[in-house]
C-alpha cells in the first residue's frame, strides 16, 4: 500500500502531525545562517579565546536574525491563511518574502563587519521598513504584529551603525 503524500499525520500516532517539508527547509535555512554565526554566540558567552575572531556587530547580527526568525512564522501564517481562501495577507506575504533575504544577509554581514556593511544596512532600513508598514495592517495576527516589532528593531539597529 502506497502511501498518499498529502498525508499530514503519523500513522503511528494518528493525533501527532507530521513536519511540512515547507517547515524543514525552513529550518533547515535557519540552521544554515546560523552555523556561520555561532561564533558570534560563543564571543558573547566568553568561550572565544581569540579576540581578533570575535563577532563584530552582535546586537545587530542578533536582530536581524529575530527578523528572519520571525519573519519565517509570519510567512507560514500567510500561507495558512491564503491556503483558506483568504488573499487579505498576500501583500504582507510579499513584503516579508522580501526582507528575509535583506536581514540573513545583514546578520552575515554584521558579524563579519564586511566592507558595504553601511550600504546593505541603508537598503535594509527601507525594505523592513516597508516590511513592518504591511505587517502593521495586520496587528491582530500575532505573527505579523511579531513580525513588524522585529523589523523595527532591526531598522533602529541600522540607523544606529550608520551614524556611528
Amino acid at each position: 500500500m502506497t502511501r498518499s503524500p498529502s498525508k499530514n499525520i503519523d500513522a503511528k500516532n494518528a493525533d501527532t502531525p507530521v513536519t511540512s517539508r515547507r517547515e524543514l527547509l525552513a529550518g533547515a535555512a535557519l540552521a544554515g545562517l546560523a552555523i556561520p554565526l555561532a561564533g558570534t554566540a560563543a564571543a558573547e558567552s566568553g568561550h572565544e579565546h581569540h579576540h581578533h575572531h570575535a563577532a563584530h556587530h552582535p546586537e545587530l547580527t542578533k536582530l536581524a536574525l529575530n527578523c528572519v526568525g520571525l519573519g519565517e512564522a509570519c510567512v507560514a501564517h500567510c500561507i495558512k491563511l491564503m491556503g483558506t481562501g483568504d488573499t487579505s495577507l498576500k501583500d504582507c506575504l510579499t513584503a516579508v518574502n522580501a526582507m528575509l533575504p535583506m536581514c540573513a544577509t545583514l546578520a552575515r554581514y554584521a558579524a563579519s563587519d564586511a566592507k558595504r556593511l553601511n550600504e546593505l544596512a541603508a537598503v535594509c532600513i527601507d525594505v523592513c521598513d516597508d516590511c513592518a508598514k504591511e505587517c502593521e495592517k495586520h496587528l491582530e495576527h500575532a505573527e505579523c504584529k511579531a513580525c513588524g516589532e522585529a523589523c523595527v528593531d532591526c531598522i533602529d539597529a541600522c540607523k544606529d551603525l550608520i551614524a556611528a
